[in-house]
């Protein structure tokens, strides 16, 4: 392609730019990219849409200072529902990371403005200056204003504006855009770019549509409906825009270049691939997966997302695996992919900071990765040369096999077939698909969220908190709900939502959960079970326990006093801790996640090791000797650029607004303060409110992530109590003082370990005299030796041992039974015979009659099951099939 039609071109971040100062110009507020992990959304796995972190407010469930903005949202589309992983590197415009400029509407302008803007933005000389001639649009086949805006007001043809029908089903359309099953929803239009006759390809509805050369860059959405549960459409009361255009697209147009890999970012990390592996950068797919990988990778580790086997630490983990794969197919050697972060800082760390302060963090996690892979792609290739010394030329390696290399241990399948072909091994394709077809399945069943926004409880009028100085308050009761739909009564046992004009009961946010208590009017008593924000008001959740309530009553609202004590302490403490984990382990600690409960407190935080014994004694001194200076807690309100400027931490996955509530507590020798953060949660007065700390656990929950468990107040007494009183009894056991109970009980535990060494050598030698015996049982099958025997008192762990010797004494078909607490299955086959009889078959059958499980390979196989009178009869069974294979 080239650039003849073009009047101008401009590269990547003077588009980004470009299009914020457009919509800026319009009235439009900035807002910044969201967190790539969404906030209080069990919906999403990741960001992966500009209008996702304005969900809430156009649900009508959260209130913004502004009616228009503009931003350009970081998105990944690597799991789940959304999921372009396998696709990328092969395809023009495939993505795991890419930007969603966006421009917005919350019941301000709709249609007509949406679209000015949008054909302002493309085409007029002072911003991309596109040419109109290779512009189309799309509109919903029955929405003629849409229609007629193109038409008569920006002055398209009629021909260039394509009405997009249904697929399938009403609504089901290209260019009807909804935000789930339920919810808002509306017609969309699209802008394609023509990108010529030499490409192929048709306009959009037409059979030729998937085609290259018509590319959409933008679409306009309009929210005007509210989906209910049976399908019917309800008018929004304020209708919205919510419009979307890639970066990493439009920006390959404004270059002149058909594909985005070719565009000055891309090209600009593929060179630094090149360079960092030693080799000559080419346009090949390689080079494309690892220029995309490393932004997704990046990102994700910055948001705080590690490496791990499960969620979007299993996704991050998969992105970085292909990538080394793809290095690895390129010809790199050792660890790579993280020398490629400096690259990718350069290009984008001006846009995003958090990519330059937290660099050195993304590549130490990825070199962690990087090794771990090295390991595991070793451990994989002895799995592999295991299954294949079992099988001969000419045979097939199992699907379930290929899969399990290339799920768990990140075996492409053509680097399998390739090392089962120098063997003479065929691999079996169509397994394989199978497995790979129930794994997608199962992603998709996972990404698919079935929520009901129209359940929603939303509620207009704001509900204030007054539960920083209160426990009780009377108040009004301002709406009441029971499924989502407002009720004029709750009766007795009903479970239901009140909300309240006013309230004491703390929602739950910043890892504290939502406050219990009572709700009592003249007329009934309602039990809060939990408290949640929706949007600006507070709700509370419960049953009514006597009589009933309804919309309108004066209501007394109370807290139970003692469990807001409790939960204030953990609290409280949570912050303590975190300054300390910091002090002590140094400042790259960052919280990853809480929970604050009555009961207990939660802390996640990212480090890439245990902690030490001693460690986790000086944290927990640390916090208690902040408790003992009994020093006020402090708490301001501040803008956040100044709380930030002034050292406080924000909380994880939380969201701000432009004015914060600022905790300070505790102080350091030099009287600096200890900890300084961010918090909307109930505190204690003074620290010394706590009263006592005690640190109950500390553990790994996922890759570069700990956890640390903890007691305060009263449960830390009783913890500590127990404890002592654990002590008490072991010394009173073993008649010795306190501070000789760890060495005795030391060589206790070294004397039981001998002892178990020397019953191993005991067993060990009876079953060889066993073995002995049991060889007096085997019977000739033609040229072949079968033996088929139950052993009495042996379990799993003698039964190998048995197999073992007996192995090593005859050349043959071995089963074995262990009868102990249950049956231990054990089967051998000499390799000359696997072509005839398999241990794995014979353990699957024998298991199979028992009712147990079991298998293996064909030489030797082993399972289990519970103990069964049939057992006689089952062997003898099995002595007869198995002559009957053998002769």
């Amino acid at each position: 392609m080239t650039t003849a039609h073009l009047t101008k071109t401009m590269q990547l971040t003077e588009v980004r730019q470009a299009f914020i100062d457009f919509f800026k110009s319009k009235n439009h507020t900035p807002v910044a990219s969201s967190s790539l992990i969404p906030h209080n959304d069990p919906t999403l796995l990741f960001t992966n849409a500009g209008m996702n972190q304005f969900k809430d407010t156009f649900l009508g469930l959260e209130k913004r200072d502004y009616q228009r903005a503009v931003s350009s949202q970081k998105c990944v589309r690597a799991g789940g529902k959304h999921n372009d992983l396998d696709n990328v590197g092969y395809t023009a415009r495939h993505h795991t990371f890419f930007e969603m400029l966006g421009n917005f509407s919350f019941g301000d302008y709709f249609k007509k403005d949406a679209i000015a803007f949008a054909w302002e933005f493309l085409t007029d000389d002072n911003w991309l200056a596109l040419p109109k001639d290779r512009l189309y649009v799309t509109v919903y086949h029955t929405d003629d204003e849409a229609f007629d805006i193109w038409h008569k007001d920006i002055g398209l043809a009629p021909e260039r504006i394509i009405r997009i029908g249904d697929k399938g089903g009403l609504y089901q359309s290209d260019n009807f855009w909804a935000m789930g099953d339920t919810g808002p929803c509306g017609p969309c239009s699209e802008i394609f770019y023509d990108y010529g006759e030499h490409m192929e390809g048709g306009l959009p509805g037409t059979p030729d549509e998937d085609g290259d050369r018509y590319v959409e860059i933008w679409n306009c959405v309009f929210m005007q409906f509210n989906r209910q549960k049976d399908g019917t459409l309800e008018p929004l009361p304020k209708p919205s825009v919510d419009t979307g255009m890639g970066l990493e697209r439009i920006s390959s147009v404004m270059q002149g270049k058909y594909g985005n890999y070719e565009t000055d970012l891309f090209v600009n990390l593929m060179n630094a691939t090149a360079q960092v592996i030693g080799v000559e950068s080419t346009y090949e797919p390689s080079f494309k997966v690892i220029a995309d990988h490393i932004r997704a990778v990046s990102f994700l580790i910055a948001d705080g997302v590690r490496p791990s086997n499960e969620g979007r630490g299993y996704v991050l983990r998969r992105i970085i695996r292909r990538a080394v794969r793809h290095g690895n197919k390129l010809g790199a050697e050792g660890v790579f992919f993280h020398k490629i972060v400096p690259a990718l800082v350069a290009e984008m760390g001006e846009a995003y900071p958090q990519l330059v302060n937290k660099q050195a963090e993304i590549e130490a996690v990825i070199l962690k990765e990087e090794e771990q892979f090295a390991k595991t792609l070793a451990q994989g290739l002895r799995l592999l040369s295991g299954e294949l010394e079992s099988l001969n030329t000419g045979d097939t390696l199992t699907g379930e096999t290929v899969f399990k290399l290339y799920d768990t241990y990140g075996f492409p399948t053509d680097l399998t077939a390739d090392i089962a072909r120098e063997r003479g091994v065929g691999i079996d394709e169509d397994g394989f698909n199978v497995a790979m077809e129930a794994q997608r399945t199962r992603a998709r069943e996972a990404g698919k969220f079935d929520v009901d926004y129209t359940s929603s409880v939303k509620v207009e009028t704001p509900t204030e908190f007054v539960g920083y100085d209160l426990l009780d308050n009377q108040s009004q009761i301002i709406g009441v709900y029971q499924d989502g739909k407002a009720v004029k009564r709750l009766g007795e046992g009903d479970e239901g939502v009140i909300v309240l004009s006013a309230t004491p009961f703390y929602a739950e946010g910043g890892g504290q959960v939502g406050e219990t208590g009572e709700i009592s009017t003249s007329t009934g008593v309602f039990f809060v079970e939990d408290t949640k924000k929706s949007g600006t008001a507070i709700i509370h959740y419960g049953t009514v326990k006597m009589g009933e309530i309804t919309p309108n009553q004066s209501a007394n609202a109370q807290v139970i006093a003692d469990v807001r004590k409790a939960s204030a302490k953990n609290h409280s403490a949570t912050h303590l801790l975190h300054a300390s984990l910091r002090a002590v382990l140094g400042t790259g600690v960052a919280q990853k996640g809480s929970l604050v409960s009555a009961d207990v407190l939660r802390f996640d935080f990212s480090y890439d090791k245990p902690i030490s014994h001693d460690e986790l004694a000086t944290i927990e001194r640390m916090v208690n000797e902040q408790i003992q200076k009994n020093t006020p807690v402090q708490i301001e309100y501040l803008p956040i650029d100044e709380a930030i400027d002034k050292g406080a931490m924000a909380l994880f996955g939380e969201k701000y607004g432009e004015t914060v509530r600022v905790l300070t507590m505790g102080t350091n020798a030099d009287n600096s303060t200890f900890s300084i953060e961010l918090c909307g949660g109930i505190h204690v007065a003074q620290t010394g409110d706590i009263g006592l700390f005690k640190i109950v656990s500390e553990s790994g929950i996922a890759s570069g992530v700990r956890r640390v468990e903890a007691l305060t107040g009263m449960g830390a007494v009783r913890y500590v109590q127990t404890g002592e009183m654990i002590l008490g009894n072991l010394a009173t056991n073993f008649k010795a003082k306190r501070g000789e109970i760890e060495t005795r009980v030391g060589s206790l535990a070294e004397r039981n370990r001998e002892l178990e060494k020397q019953l191993e050598r005991t067993e060990q030698k009876l079953a060889s005299l066993q073995a002995v015996s049991l060889l007096q049982n085997a019977v000739k099958v033609g040229e072949t030796n079968l033996l088929i025997a139950k052993v009495v008192g042996v379990d799993g762990k003698a039964i190998r041992g048995l197999m073992d010797t007996l192995k090593s004494r005859l050349d043959g078909v071995i089963v074995l039974v262990g009868e102990s607490d249950d049956l231990a299955l054990s089967a051998s086959v000499a390799k000359g015979l696997t072509d005839k009889v398999k241990a794995g078959d014979i353990i699957r059958h024998l298991a199979g009659e028992l009712g147990g499980k079991g298998g293996g390979k064909p030489d030797y196989a082993q399972g289990g099951a519970d103990k069964s009178n049939k057992l006689e009869s089952i062997l003898t069974a099995l002595q007869t099939k198995l002559t009957g294979e053998l002769a």
